[in-house]
């Protein structure tokens, strides 16, 4: 080999090598400006041991296919809804995993999967079996959509009431009679500011507890919520993402709720309800207020 043709494949392994070392095999598109962003992130970490980078939404509007291309990225990981906007136009040999959604989105395209951050009821249901036995009836309040997804035949323990809007949540909470809870679900049409108020009020007027979607309905005086932990999805994230890159077909899976739960209490509510709460119920508490 002459030394001129030497020096030629020096400089192209040499390119070839700094490409390659600035190659990611995944791609996140997302805020990082977001607290459970950085959290699902950091799970990620812990799962998925191939290289990967971070875009957020407005790095890659437009062109994300390109980015993908020029990265030789074979998965991309969407937080949020603006960023699987974006990824849903990518080509199918794509992997796509999409979470930072309440519900799954609707979606024709192949190769797709997901998690979505909203409780299953049944999780509530299996609380108050292991925990809280007085509470024999829970009214599940939600869109006929939502009552589907998150609690669709799960437990005798529930009792299913659709609502349409905040005015018939609303009045079906004036009604309600039987019930031991309430448990809300995370409809933003139904679960107005006014409506959460009103909800509050009945809540302690009936003595019937709330149960809350979030840490700051228990703050605000539901008795208790389950809220997703965000870094183990991302877990679950990493590890659906490795195991594509080793070649198995995870983009037919179902998207899947949280499978791992925060769980936030209100001690006043509790004891102006006359709720006692067992002990090892307030130890899994990951916070307890005031």
């Amino acid at each position: 080999m002459t030394f001129s043709k030497r020096i030629f494949l020096t400089i192209v392994l040499f390119h070839l090598s700094a490409h390659l070392c600035h190659a990611a095999d995944v791609l996140i598109v997302a805020d990082t400006k977001l607290k459970p962003v950085v959290e699902i992130i950091s799970g990620i970490g812990k799962t998925l041991k191939s290289p990967l980078k971070t875009y957020s939404p407005s790095q890659v509007m437009g062109r994300l296919d390109a980015v993908v291309a020029e990265e030789h990225a074979r998965v991309v990981v969407a937080l949020g809804r603006e960023a699987i906007a974006e990824a849903l136009r990518l080509p199918p040999s794509v992997l796509v995993i999409y979470d930072l959604v309440v519900i799954p989105p609707v979606i024709s395209r192949p190769n797709t999967t997901g998690f979505y951050m909203a409780t299953p009821a049944r999780e509530y249901a299996e609380l108050a079996n292991s925990h809280l036995r007085d509470l024999n009836q829970i009214a599940v309040l939600g869109s006929r959509d939502q009552l589907n997804l998150l609690a669709r035949g799960e437990s005798a323990l529930l009792a299913n009431y659709s609502v349409k809007n905040s005015f018939d949540f609303v009045n079906t909470l004036q009604q309600l009679n039987g019930a031991d809870a309430i448990l809300l679900l995370p409809d933003v049409t139904v679960l107005t500011a006014t409506a959460m108020e009103e909800a509050y009020l009945l809540s302690f007027r009936k003595r019937i507890p709330l149960l809350g979607i979030s840490e700051r309905n228990v703050k605000d005086g539901a008795l208790f919520a389950l809220v997703v932990d965000p870094v183990h999805v991302g877990r679950l994230i990493g590890d659906y993402a490795t195991r594509a890159l080793k070649g198995a077909n995870v983009g037919q899976i179902p998207p899947s709720p949280p499978k791992k739960f925060d769980l936030f209490i209100n001690l006043d509510t509790a004891r102006k309800m006359g709720i006692r709460l067992p002990e090892e119920m307030l130890r899994s508490a990951k916070r307890t207020f005031p």
